[in-house]
């Protein structure tokens, strides 16, 4: 049995390195992809976990293949194609940690329907995915049957929409895939930008209220970088404040959280249902740590905490 199983992007992250002689941008070879980036910060954790999505039979996939395996997570849902290469993400990043990407997409867009592991879902508590492996078919489709199915097999579901601009047609399209996801949430995790895209809203109260209301999601968190989190259960809000720390590179770092607040809800609570306030607060405490260390060190993966190292910010503050 599988604690957590996720499907989506499974893409070499090339991480600015420093320049050449010829002060031409060095890139850093680097395994990501939000869901693989959320499941090895679970891993690290010490929870089981099993990686669902395609990449194509060429070094770079051999590459994320072994990374996740480095990782503890296990492989056996990740398919090789010979018909399209690895898909590539170049990062871009700026004075202030924040990054932006470039994407090359490739096989990560191409996994069928009939090529999902169900018995890997079946398999597992909780079924994570997010947006990314929505924006084109076959992928699409693929996804969103692994969701029906997980639903079906009453998993726990967790949803990192995961919005980049650049991968829709244009912002319509995106809220409209987007929402289609929400139909099948039990836990919901968004940025500043994409509760805005999904809510119309800047105020979190009455967003999260229109979500939790339409779409029946009772736990919902927004993450506000260094201003913390602001997380929605049932009818209860409020805001946990985040961590100061020197950051290098923000990728990664809503994964990061987002797989500590997973990690402590399968690790300490019986049900969704069984959480309360202050027991969530102390989840979201140890969650913005994570993604605070996170953003202290580059890459996706590599730069994901060890428990010591969350535990031990926890106790400085």
């Amino acid at each position: 049995m599988y604690d957590v199983v996720a499907m989506g992007e499974l893409l070499i992250d090339f991480t600015p390195n420093g320049h050449s002689e010829n002060d031409h941008i060095l890139f850093e070879q680097n395994p990501g992809g939000a869901p693989a980036n959320f499941l090895s910060m679970l891993s690290n954790l010490g929870l089981k976990t099993s990686f669902i999505g395609k990449v194509g039979n060429d070094k770079f996939g051999t590459f994320l293949r072994n990374s996740l395996r480095k990782s503890n997570v296990n492989t056996d849902g990740l398919v090789f194609t010979d018909d399209i290469n690895t898909s590539l993400a170049f990062v871009n990043l700026h004075s202030d940690g924040e990054r932006s990407f470039s994407f090359y997409r490739g096989a990560d867009l191409a996994i069928q329907k009939n090529e999902v592991a169900y018995n890997i879902i079946e398999n597992s508590k909780l079924f994570h995915f997010g947006s990314i492996s929505m924006t084109n078919n076959p992928a699409r489709e693929a996804t969103l049957q692994a969701v029906k199915y997980a639903k079906s097999k009453k998993k726990i579901i967790s949803y990192d929409p995961n919005f980049r601009q650049s991968l829709w047609d244009d912002r319509l399209s995106a809220k409209n895939q987007i929402e289609e996801g929400l139909y099948y949430t039990n836990i919901l995790k968004l940025s500043e930008e994409e509760h805005y895209l999904l809510t119309e809203t800047n105020e979190f109260k009455e967003g999260t209220n229109l979500l939790y209301k339409k779409y029946g999601i009772n736990l919902i968190f927004v993450t506000l970088g260094n201003k913390g989190c602001f997380f929605r259960f049932k009818d209860e809000t409020g805001v946990v404040p985040g961590y100061k720390v020197s950051v290098v590179d923000t990728t990664a770092a809503g994964d990061s959280f987002f797989g500590s607040i997973i990690y402590k809800i399968i690790k300490h609570s019986k049900s969704i249902n069984d959480l309360y306030s202050a027991s969530l607060i102390e989840y979201i405490r140890f969650a913005n740590a994570a993604g605070a260390l996170t953003t202290t060190n580059k890459g996706g993966i590599p730069a994901l905490p060890k428990l010591k190292d969350i535990n031990r910010l926890e106790e400085k503050t």
